[in-house]
């Protein structure tokens, strides 16, 4: 009961790191120097004040970042393999004692997968918010992506079954969205 709890965690924080990579890191290690989480064996070091200001010093860069026009679309071309490596590890770190081959092949599926996926449809949307605005709706993306993956991180921690079905219909609407723009006749 115990791996799969981690498990449903982990998934809500790789969604999370979709959003963004460094979000959900800086939120684990509070919770964990907060005693609200318990890190898997091996990712202790995660819950250590030297890795508390290294995550909200790349938090803080990160959310910046995403503010200036250009750079955002250059951080989303880094953010997408970082949100998949972040999302397997974020995973691998909740799953608690298991082989490591059943926690790692986990974690880099459900989690990296994840996070994959919800990266890339803000990527999507970020093109399509370029191309429509001219760039002036990259802000209001840029402010939504924080707030989710605060909100997501947070309720992984705390109510991770809702965080889990809630992350469930972001998945499902990303597919669907992908669907429809791809059945849609070129005119």
């Amino acid at each position: 009961m115990e791996t799969l709890l981690g498990l449903v965690v982990g998934i809500g924080l790789s969604a999370a790191c979709g959003f963004r990579v460094f979000v959900p890191l800086l939120g684990m290690s509070i919770a964990s120097l907060m005693g609200y989480l318990s890190l898997s064996s091996g990712f202790e070091w995660m819950g250590s004040m030297p890795a508390l200001i290294a995550f909200a010093t790349a938090t803080l860069f990160e959310i910046g970042a995403y503010y200036i026009p250009w750079l955002d679309h250059l951080m989303d071309t880094l953010a997408t393999p970082a949100a998949i490596v972040a999302g397997s590890i974020v995973t691998a770190s909740m799953i608690g004692p298991v082989s490591p081959f059943l926690k790692w092949s986990l974690a880099i599926i459900a989690g990296g997968g994840v996070a994959g996926a919800v990266q890339s449809g803000t990527v999507a949307l970020r093109g399509l918010l370029t191309s429509t605005t001219g760039g002036l709706g990259n802000f209001l993306l840029a402010t939504m992506e924080w707030v989710g993956s605060v909100l997501t991180t947070v309720f992984a921690i705390l109510i991770p079954l809702v965080c889990f079905v809630l992350v469930g219909l972001l998945l499902f609407s990303i597919l669907w969205a992908f669907r429809s723009i791809r059945q849609k006749p070129a005119r």
